[in-house]
């Protein structure tokens, strides 16, 4: 996991994001056991409090379950991978379509600008 992490999101939501970005990439299977917080922390450059905070938040989403004694998994759910990609998916198109707006772009120049770019004529 990258030490560099953005200001204008807590730290705590961005492990959390790269946690889901393994799951759905099949780096961490559902069922798997994460790392230690202490692990994590060391892993992530930041304090334990804030794995365990972020680990606290997957567990309340139920995307993880902690087992006392034993650690905290990704629960055993085959549709948690779909689940997670699809409110990634949602939350990155909603973040892209907010930026395009504030440039002024209308949904034509949005759909036009992204065919272009996937079609490899990126814009300078």
């Amino acid at each position: 996991m990258a030490k560099d992490f953005e200001a204008s999101k807590p730290i705590y939501i961005q492990i959390t994001e790269k946690i889901f970005q393994r799951i759905i990439r099949g780096e961490i299977k559902p069922g798997e056991k994460l790392p230690s917080v202490r692990e994590m922390a060391v892993k992530s450059g930041v304090n334990p409090n804030t794995i365990q905070r972020s680990y606290a938040e997957m567990e309340r989403m139920g995307i993880v379950e902690t087992k006392r004694g034993q650690g905290t998994f990704v629960i055993e759910r085959g549709s948690i991978v779909d689940e997670l990609k699809e409110s990634m998916q949602t939350e990155v198109i909603g973040q892209f379509v907010r930026s395009m707006e504030e440039l002024g772009l209308s949904k034509q120049q949005m759909l036009n600008g992204l065919k272009n770019y996937l079609e490899g004529g990126k814009q300078k």
